[in-house]
């Protein structure tokens, strides 16, 4: 059987020469010499000729192909949802001829006039197609950008709560603009969230023009910013920001001593959000909890102890590691030697506990490996974002591990953390009314997002057809080979002119590569998590789409940024502008250059700037050198480098002839502001016609060509990397290679014997490329159970969450009353709380199916007594139980009580605290309350128990409003004191609480040993820990408060 063998696989035969190697044990035959029409013979050449005919009559598979897709789409449930949108389009279309006549301070009139509707009784359903072409306008105006229909439709899709799928390119960005504004004239807030600062500066800056332009009032959240800050912009009609700070934006306010320290928009703070990279924020994230913890334990001296132990553990001896979990098991002998080693009889001794700090010692070990988790920089293991890429400087790992790889490294031990608030993104995001996303690659995960949030994922219609070649994946025996085969095909594309982007699952993939390109004098830019690389991101990314461009990469190029055929040409107009200025005005060099840079920026074409340009580039050097010398050059590269910022943004502002003027003012004084922004405009305009130019001949070339070296273990993250190739309609192509060895096919365990065979019986070339549609199948379908696999993981997490969900809402519910509410809310908490205790303690120790004389009321007594100290014992400590039977007995035997002034007969009357209408009706309201509640049985002295809850609970809040009132403190100040302990009991308890949740979810996973549910057990277990959790909130609060006012110098301290 004959085989196609792309050109692809074929290196060029001007391979380039390895340093110290033959040339011609590596070098090979391009494809054009394989065959050629002269060597066939006269009955070949018959055959070759006829060859199309046969072709022509007969349709290709690749047409089969399309035809069935064709049909797939017109079948699909998608396709007649987008054929739906169309007519709001239709309708968007019908207002913009009137939307263009506007002014613009009509124009700006528009969103006064929508609220105006908005308040008469009109929906946003009926103000939609006309807002959308408001919008329209104002983005065609402001930012020269005009949605096209197929954008309209993703507005449309966002507003109606769904995800709109947009292929990288397609500007889901201005897409975002459409729904933001029509929700925002509610007045109730829009939440842009994205994943990282620069996204959400960028978007507020570039976006929120139009808004503004609109007159909607535009906010930005970022990374240090004040509360101050934050409470101005969350005000905002909409607000940018990302995911992890309005997570914890939340998680703080609900950490809040005082309600000047909330932020957010409460009672409300959540309405509508535009989630940008949807998938990676709810899917990719969501199996990362958002945690807040503070320092609690000190055991960090065992952490180097323990590192010690695990390196004289040896795998397979000593223990046992599961992959796929990431668990570590000790053997009987590990158990020994560790013991040994740790002078202990046993690991898991209370008084002495090592278990958990070896078991941590062998996972950092083994699971958590430097430069693929996490790098060292300043003394310090910063994590690595699998999914991104990129450090994440404040997340710690939790239950130890971080202090387990700092043991490892040698680092300083962090003290231990315990958990003071929790939520993972699902439920985060699960708290708005109306939620949608936007992404390039969701379809893949839709019934997932069906499942737990409800939102339908839309493929929206690209504006182009996407013309990419998605080449077929190659498989091989080991990695070694694969990598070779990646360094051929980089080559051969290099000497194309087409510009490359490899992209690699770690840090130490993506420098193995690197080294093996700078053995054979590839020039290329790496992009990973070290600082030297991360920081020329911006850079690195905006140049990918050049002639003759290497760039390796993690995801970090995967997300935000487009990589542009040609190059960005404002980026690189601030590259010259930079290259020009920044060295005149400070000595100062940046720490971040790289080896491969001054080569790759070699290999690139140059940009030619004009006669004219050029003088004003000298202008500006002139400005520069005059500065720097008035100056003594003693500016910081990063001042040099914001006053380029600042200058390109005030460019932004001014005409050419505007800034002209404003550079020739007072030349005298050399204004260097000024004068670099017209320098930027000039050469701005040049680096748009290079990159036009250089666009063309790499789109004639065949476009990006983008090489994945690994499967992820998703379908969904290899997509975002082929999305880099093909946006908006460019040519490219892509290509996966794998070999046997890698990561993902050892972590599941999975079975590749049957790829061995098979590589084997094809060649005994270990190196030699497989491809075809068995392989492709056999390894998407591993693929596909790593899917599973995940989506387990995540499932369970939320499943275990949705509990956790019930208390948090509760408790944050009700923290938020205490905080935000009147002096009056207060106080009924108060009330609440003390009449919750004495319900408590009379319900188990009464029985109101038998007689009081069963009761044990000597026992009532005295945890009474207990609850109210000295306030209550001057009153009750004469009070016997047989004194209190008879009273009871008494009260079962009278015909009508006075329930206003009600008493016990022959038992202490209450303080006549309740004078007052409100406290009152108060008292009267809580007796309505006993004696509608369901908490106690029914029975003939049912009413007798009622009473005597009514009568122990109105003694115990008249005491405390009495001494209260002698204590002679002003209202504001006791309310100050009621709130900020009725707070910190609060806080205290559910500190503790998360923390026995965190533990319970490990320990029930044992129990389906015992053939039970782990997760009923949880809800079991949980549901008990929580109304444990309220009663002793309760208790410790009125304990407190009485304690307090009885003695207001010796106040409880709260711990």
């Amino acid at each position: 059987m004959a085989t196609t063998v792309p050109a692809f696989s074929y290196a060029p035969s001007f391979a380039i020469k390895p340093p110290h190697t033959d040339a011609n044990a590596s070098s090979f035959i391009p494809p054009s010499s394989l065959s050629h029409p002269s060597s066939f013979s006269p009955l070949r050449r018959r055959r070759f000729t006829r060859a199309p005919v046969v072709a022509a009559l007969a349709p290709s598979k690749g047409t089969l192909g399309s035809i069935r897709k064709s049909l797939n789409d017109f079948m699909s449930l998608n396709y007649w949802v987008v054929r739906d949108y169309y007519r709001l389009v239709s309708s968007v279309n019908s207002f913009e001829a009137h939307i263009q006549k506007l002014s613009d301070e009509q124009l700006t009139a528009k969103t006064e006039e929508f609220r105006r509707r908005l308040g008469r009784g009109e929906t946003l359903g009926d103000i939609q197609a006309e807002a959308f072409a408001v919008v329209r306008e104002a983005a065609w105006r402001k930012l020269g950008m005009r949605h096209f229909d197929v954008q309209i439709i993703g507005g449309a899709v966002l507003h109606d709560g769904s995800i709109a799928e947009m292929k990288t390119g397609e500007g889901k960005t201005l897409v975002s603009t459409l729904a933001a504004y029509l929700n925002a004239l509610t007045g109730e807030g829009v939440h842009v969230v994205t994943v990282n600062d620069y996204l959400a500066q960028r978007d507020s800056e570039w976006m929120g023009s139009v808004h503004r332009f609109l007159g909607l009032s535009v906010g930005l959240i970022q990374k240090g910013m004040n509360a101050a800050e934050r409470r101005s912009n969350y005000r905002c009609d909409i607000t940018y920001t990302n995911n992890s700070e309005l997570g914890f934006d939340y998680l703080r306010d609900n950490l809040a001593g005082n309600r000047e320290d909330l932020v957010m928009r409460w009672p409300k703070p959540f309405h509508f959000a535009i989630v940008d990279e949807v998938d990676s924020v709810l899917i990719d994230e969501g199996r990362n909890p958002l945690l807040i913890s503070g320092e609690a334990s000190k055991d960090a001296a065992r952490y180097p102890v323990a590192a010690k132990v695990a390196e004289l553990l040896v795998q397979g001896t000593h223990y046992n590691v599961e992959l796929k979990n990431e668990s570590v098991e000790l053997t009987e002998e590990g158990i020994a030697l560790a013991e040994m080693a740790l002078e202990t009889n046993d690991l898991w001794d209370e008084n002495d506990p090592w278990a958990r700090f070896v078991m941590n010692a062998l996972k950092a070990k083994e699971f958590y490996r430097r430069d693929v988790e996490y790098i060292v920089r300043d003394g310090k293991a910063l994590i690595i974002n699998e999914l991104t890429g990129r450090v994440e400087e404040k997340r710690r790992w939790s239950e130890g591990i971080h202090q387990a790889v700092e043991a490892k490294e040698g680092l300083k031990i962090q003290a231990d953390s315990v958990v003071v608030a929790q939520i993972t993104y699902q439920s985060l995001f699960k708290l708005y009314p109306k939620l949608s996303g936007m992404t390039g690659t969701a379809k893949t995960e839709e019934r997932e997002f069906l499942k737990m949030f409800q939102m339908p994922v839309i493929e929206v219609p690209t504006n182009l057809p996407n013309i990419r070649k998605d080449l077929p994946i190659q498989a091989f025996a080991t990695a070694r080979g694969k990598w070779e085969q990646v360094r051929r095909e980089v080559e051969y594309m290099f000497r194309q002119g087409r510009p490359i982007l490899v992209g690699t699952t770690s840090v130490e993939n993506s420098e193995l590569l690197a080294g093996l390109l700078w053995e054979w004098n590839i020039p290329h830019n790496v992009l990973n998590a070290r600082p030297k690389y991360a920081a020329r991101e911006a850079e690195i990314v905006a140049q990918a789409g050049r002639k003759h461009a290497i760039t390796i990469s993690t995801n970090m190029a995967g997300r935000g940024t487009d990589i542009i055929l040609g190059g960005n040409p404002k980026m690189l107009a601030r590259e010259i502008i930079e290259d020009s200025v920044i060295h005149l005005l400070t000595q100062q060099v940046p720490n971040v250059e790289l080896a491969s840079e001054t080569v790759s920026r070699q290999v690139l074409p140059k940009i030619k700037v004009g006669n004219s340009r050029f003088y004003i580039l000298c202008n500006m050097n002139y400005s520069a050198k005059y500065v720097s010398k008035s100056e003594g050059r003693n500016w910081t590269y990063q001042k040099a480098k914001s006053l380029i910022t600042e200058a390109i943004q005030f460019s932004l502002s001014y005409s050419f002839e505007e800034l002209e003027e404003l550079a020739n003012e007072d030349s005298e004084f050399y204004p260097l502001g000024p004068t670099v922004a017209l320098a930027y405009v000039s050469v701005l305009k040049d680096c748009e016609e290079h990159c036009l130019h250089e666009g063309s001949e790499v789109k004639r070339l065949g476009g990006l060509h983008v090489i994945g070296t690994s499967l992820h273990e998703s379908r969904r993250i290899d997509n975002q990397l082929r999305g880099r190739a093909g946006r908006q309609g460019d040519p490219g192509s892509t290509r996966f290679m794998v070999s046997l060895q890698d990561e993902m096919f050892q972590k599941f365990n999975f079975d590749t014997e049957w790829a061995v065979r098979l590589i084997s019986k094809i060649t005994n070339d270990e190196d030699m490329p497989i491809e075809g549609d068995a392989i492709v199948k056999q390894l998407l379908g591993l693929q596909i159970n790593a899917e599973k696999f995940f989506f387990s993981i995540r499932k369970s997490l939320v499943e275990f969450d949705e509990v956790l969900e019930v208390q948090r809402k509760h408790v944050y519910d009700l923290r938020q009353l205490i905080l935000t509410g009147d002096d009056e809310s207060c106080s009924q908490h108060i009330f609440q709380y003390m009449q919750a205790v004495v319900d408590e303690i009379v319900f188990s120790n009464i029985n109101p199916m038998k007689h009081p004389c069963t009761w044990s009321l000597s026992k009532l007594l005295k945890e009474y007594m207990t609850i109210g100290g000295k306030l209550l014992h001057e009153s009750f400590g004469g009070i016997t139980d047989d004194s209190l039977l008879t009273s009871l007995e008494q009260l079962n035997d009278a015909g009508s009580i006075d329930i206003v002034n009600f008493s016990l007969p022959n038992l202490p009357t209450p303080p006549n605290a309740f004078r007052g209408i409100r406290r009152k009706s108060s008292s009267l309201r809580r007796w309505l309350v006993i004696c509608s509640d369901d908490l106690i049985e029914n029975g003939k002295y049912r009413t007798t128990s009622n009473l005597l809850r009514k009568y122990l609970g109105d003694f115990l809040i008249a005491s405390y409003l009495n001494v209260v009132e002698e204590s002679g403190y002003e209202d504001k100040y006791v309310k100050e004191i009621e709130r900020a302990v009725l707070l910190k009991t609060l806080d205290c308890f559910w500190r503790d609480h998360l923390v026995n949740m965190n533990r319970l979810s490990s320990a029930v996973n044992i129990r389906s040993f015992g053939h039970r549910n782990p997760l009923e057990e949880y809800k079991i277990d949980g549901c008990r820990f929580f109304i444990s959790m309220l009663s002793a909130t309760r208790r410790l609060t009125v304990e407190a408060l009485l304690q307090h006012w009885s003695s207001p110098m010796e106040s409880l301290e709260l711990s």
